[in-house]
């Protein structure tokens, strides 16, 4: 069954024949400019409205809402129409506020350090599963105090983006065009699936891109990343090059720092010779605890060593402020499966 934001506008169109033909703007405009539900749409007659809340449901059912201690960090978990669940992320900053959402109801590439891949895979979404959270999340931070607007997007939650591309392609362009987001202010994530990235490169419009890389040899990558026995280092970088040639876009490799894992000289040597190779900006995101990875994460201090021995080899490296640990929010960390989850506080059930 379609939901609220699956439809295309020509599709939208179909299900209203028979109605005046501005009707199709008056909802059009209420669902993508006002962020608001066909019930709150008093331009369009009672009868509609309740033919289109029954015919186009909300896809997103909240189960729980989780705010950080300093309440710039909200975590949503939603129910999807068939039992499967998925969460998003919405953070503030001082100069942006940024929507991370999931592609997938878990994910299949098995990264180990990553709750999500360790929950095991469900399914792809949909154009409006994806979409609808950042409407839903865009609604929060308008409704806040104070009110802040939605300005980036990055498909970082639960699942591999380019393994559903088709879809997030579909909601790249609906929160571009209806949504009215920067494309340059919308990042799409993958840990390296190759025909995703040449695909991503012949779109007009200019994403960022992130790989998710966390080694920079094969050997230690075929152990964190099981996807690069497929897609190994030389193809990945093949990949990039390509992509880098045809959009002029600035790449950026995600490195999760495991202690003593990737942590080392040789990886910040290895890492700074592939970053300068493609140009490349470096996150270094120290590792976030998950109940199913027995390693920990780099310590700061050491983070903040290995960042500067990049820059020693050339290369920019920055360190990712760490938002959202105390209720299960920050990178790899997303699992959306209470039977494993961590207690978070001011964690509570909302009203659907």
């Amino acid at each position: 069954m379609a939901t609220l934001y699956d439809p295309s506008r020509d599709e939208l169109a179909a299900l209203l024949e028979g109605e005046p033909r501005y009707r199709l703007d008056q909802l059009w405009h209420g669902l993508y400019e006002q962020r608001s539900t066909p019930a709150e749409l008093t331009t369009l007659p009672k009868a509609l409205r309740t033919r289109l809340d029954a015919d186009l449901p909300l896809a997103l059912e909240p189960v729980t809402e989780s705010v950080s201690d300093d309440g710039l960090t909200v975590k949503w978990l939603w129910k999807l129409a068939d039992g499967s669940q998925i969460e998003t992320v919405l953070m503030h900053y001082p100069d942006r506020s940024t929507v991370c959402v999931s592609t997938q109801a878990g994910c299949a590439m098995a990264c180990g350090f990553c709750a999500t891949g360790q929950a095991g895979f469900e399914r792809n979404l949909s154009v409006g599963e994806i979409v609808e959270q950042v409407v839903r999340a865009s609604r929060v931070a308008a409704e806040g105090e104070p009110a802040r607007r939605v300005s980036n997007i990055v498909f970082m939650g639960m699942g591999e983006p380019l393994a559903n591309v088709d879809r997030v392609l579909g909601a790249v362009h609906r929160i571009h065009g209806d949504l009215g987001l920067s494309a340059r202010h919308l990042t799409i994530s993958t840990v390296g699936i190759v025909p995703g990235i040449n695909r991503l490169a012949l779109e007009p419009l200019p994403v960022n891109l992130a790989v998710s890389l966390h080694a920079a040899n094969d050997e230690l990558r075929d152990e964190l990343v099981p996807i690069n026995r497929r897609y190994p280092l030389a193809d990945l970088y093949a990949a990039c090059e390509a992509y880098l040639t045809v959009k002029n876009r600035r790449i950026s490799f995600e490195w999760a720092m495991i202690d003593g894992v990737n942590d080392r000289a040789s990886d910040a040597r290895e890492l700074a010779a592939a970053a300068r190779s493609l140009r490349a900006h470096i996150n270094l995101i120290p590792l976030n605890a998950t109940p199913g990875w027995p390693t920990k994460g780099t310590p700061a201090e050491r983070v903040a060593s290995f960042r500067d021995q990049l820059e020693d080899l050339g290369a920019n490296a920055t360190v990712r402020a760490n938002r959202g640990n105390e209720i299960d929010a920050a990178c790899g960390q997303l699992r959306a499966n209470q039977e494993i989850a961590v207690a978070a506080p001011r964690r509570r059930a909302l009203p659907h």
